[in-house]
């Protein structure tokens, strides 16, 4: 095993001793994945013994055993090899068996993994595997907890768009802080590089009548809202064919929403949903993830109904506006406090709420106006936003393509009554028909994702630019599916006669017990 350590990197220590530049190049070399951070630091501990920036053959050995022999591989592999430094083919198989439950494998098995991942030529030969073979492999995605055939698309994607779960981006234009911090370009890049496919964009109103884009009624910095569509224009489907909405908190005035109409139209082209799939509008079900490929829907407020988009499509409308009252829409970034509104009202007088539908006990609603530009509102099909008012309301009144936009204070309440048969059911019946989206979580708070996709939600809004527990659920879950952003419902939550609830799941339950060693 030395000579062949020996070998391998004599070549690269042949003009002297190497930097840290030179010490990743050689580990590229070697197929050794590290990561950046932990090696400056393992590099720093080794140049810190002596002067200077450069590292010799012997440190490189010890910066590399660092890296790569982590000692629960080194107890695995004395506990099947037979005198501690090789592991026979049949010595292997046994460790495949017993250890990777691969109760199917075989000689060959074993000899198919000793050919691709055995680094040292006579070891290979003679059928054995070294440490440094045993390395390659648990390192390898063979050995991954995460299924290979889910890194493909493999679910059903002719569903409609409310029977998945949708990954979603909150403030996405910041990169840092959410008061203070920076806004930039590289946040919208980052986020659809991972596959997102729901953005924001903040948009306010801008010199020069140019919308800027950043975190309202705070000190971070402004981007163009011009920019931000071309940056999504580049990297729109990069990572997903399937469709990209654009959750538009519109703060402009008139003037500046038709400019942010224009940019849309220009900039993104055919990319760009401004009607109906096939011209047609089907007010029982919203179209597929399919059927939208390629698409970029826009999030908005809407004046009128679809059909009077349509009928105004070869009209030039710039310069006409439509104001709309607090009952037509929802500020996006409407988070209060306040209990969910039980009954539809547009005028602030008080009305006792009916407690059937949910608990929660009605306050007085505050009236809002709004004029939006018909320009802007004629680019929202299938996702109009939309305020939530009631159960009874929604089921009664509302299209498929309005979307309900829930603020995080109201979807906790919305987790904590679920365990009310009758609301739950309500819930349930109601994001089987529509898309309740995006609900924005601050990740400072304990509450994690699972708690909101459990009441079917299909969009929860995250910082994407903020780690910690609920990205790394995040990240997880839309892993699957090919990491194309969206994932699909199972068939219980999809089922609008379901009769399951977070805490009675019945007969949809298949309990296991799961032991994790770390």
């Amino acid at each position: 095993s030395y000579t062949w350590f020996w070998n391998l990197i004599q070549n690269d220590f042949k003009t002297g001793n190497i930097d840290l530049e030179g010490c990743m190049r050689l580990l590229e070399k070697m197929q050794v994945s590290f990561d950046e951070e932990h090696l400056k630091h393992v590099f720093k501990k080794t140049i810190d013994k002596h002067s200077g920036q450069i590292i010799s053959m012997d440190d490189f050995r010890a910066i590399y055993r660092a890296l790569v022999h982590r000692p629960e591989f080194e107890e695995l592999f004395k506990a099947y090899s037979t005198d501690g430094k090789i592991l026979p083919d049949g010595q292997l198989l046994k460790f495949l068996v017993k250890e990777q439950f691969q109760t199917e494998a075989n000689e060959t098995t074993a000899l198919e993994i000793i050919m691709k991942y055995e680094p040292i030529d006579e070891v290979r030969k003679k059928r054995q595997m070294s440490f440094e073979g045993f390395i390659r492999y648990m390192n390898s995605d063979e050995c991954s907890i995460f299924k290979s055939q889910h890194r493909t698309i493999y679910q059903d994607m002719n569903q409609p768009l409310c029977d998945y779960f949708i990954s979603s981006s909150h403030n996405t234009y910041l990169i840092a802080d959410q008061l203070m911090g920076p806004s930039h370009l590289w946040g919208y890049t980052s986020a659809l590089l991972k596959g997102c496919r729901c953005l924001e964009i903040d948009c306010w109103d801008g010199t020069n009548n140019e919308p800027i884009v950043y975190h309202g009624h705070t000190l971070t910095s402004k981007i163009p809202f011009r920019s931000v569509i071309h940056v999504i224009d580049k990297y729109a489907f990069m990572s997903s064919a399937y469709p990209l909405v654009l959750s538009l908190e519109n703060h402009c005035s008139p003037k500046q929403q038709e400019v942010m109409a224009e940019c849309l139209k220009t900039i993104l082209g055919d990319k760009l949903l401004s009607s109906p799939i096939g011209g047609e509008v089907d007010m029982t079900r919203l179209p597929s993830p399919e059927a939208l490929k390629f698409k970029v829907l826009v999030k908005n407020k809407k004046a009128g109904t679809l059909e009077e988009s349509m009928l105004r499509m070869e009209d030039d409308y710039r310069g006409e506006t439509e104001e709309l009252s607090d009952s037509d829409f929802q500020s996006e970034d409407e988070d209060t406090d306040d209990t969910l509104p039980l009954q539809r009202s547009r005028t602030p007088t008080k009305r006792k709420g009916d407690r059937r539908s949910s608990p929660p006990p009605q306050k007085k609603p505050k009236v809002k106006k709004a004029k939006i530009a018909i320009a802007l509102s004629d680019l929202v099909v299938y996702t109009k936003s939309q305020k939530f008012v009631s159960f009874d309301h929604s089921l009664e009144h509302q299209k498929c393509y309005e979307n309900n936009s829930i603020g995080e204070s109201q979807a906790r309440k919305l987790a904590r009554y679920s365990g009310c048969v009758e609301f739950s059911a309500n819930f349930e019946y109601l994001s089987c028909r529509f898309l309740l989206h995006p609900l924005k979580i601050c990740q400072v708070h304990s509450y994690n994702n699972h708690q909101f996709w459990k009441i079917n939600l299909q969009e929860i809004a995250l910082n994407f630019q903020t780690p910690g527990t609920q990205m790394e659920l995040q990240d997880g879950k839309f892993l699957d599916n090919g990491g194309c952003g969206y994932v699909l419902k199972p068939e219980f939550l999809r089922d609008r006669n379901t009769t399951f609830t977070p805490q009675n799941v019945g007969g949809y339950s298949k309990p296991m017990s799961l032991s994790i060693r770390v």
